[in-house]
């Protein structure tokens, strides 16, 4: 769960990558456990971390990106500073997305 998560992070980070690339680096955990992965990726990003992360976590992605990029179809439909895209999206299917999960 989310010791293994900490763990990758930490393993991941140890190879001083200039980039960490994380895929869904929430997904399958408990509340608790994803609440405590999300502190250690804000707590890399306010380090200054770069990270391209993928995830339909939109906490995350709101917490921790300075530009979010939605995609749907495997092309970018809609990106920019995330207080800007998920207060005012400007694709309808983002607007559509963003109602869902929020429902």
């Amino acid at each position: 769960g989310g010791q293994q998560q900490r763990v990758a992070i930490a393993r991941a980070l140890a190879m001083e990558p200039a980039v960490l690339l994380l895929d869904e680096p929430t997904s399958a955990l408990d509340p608790e456990l994803r609440e405590e992965v999300r502190d250690v990726l804000r707590r890399l990003a306010d380090a200054g971390c770069t990270m391209l992360t993928v995830t339909h976590d939109m906490r995350l992605a709101r917490d921790i990106a300075d530009t979010v990029l939605f995609f749907h179809g495997g092309t970018i439909v809609e990106s920019g500073p995330p207080d800007r895209l998920f207060a005012e999206p400007r694709h309808e299917r983002t607007r559509e997305f963003l109602r869902s999960v929020r429902e």
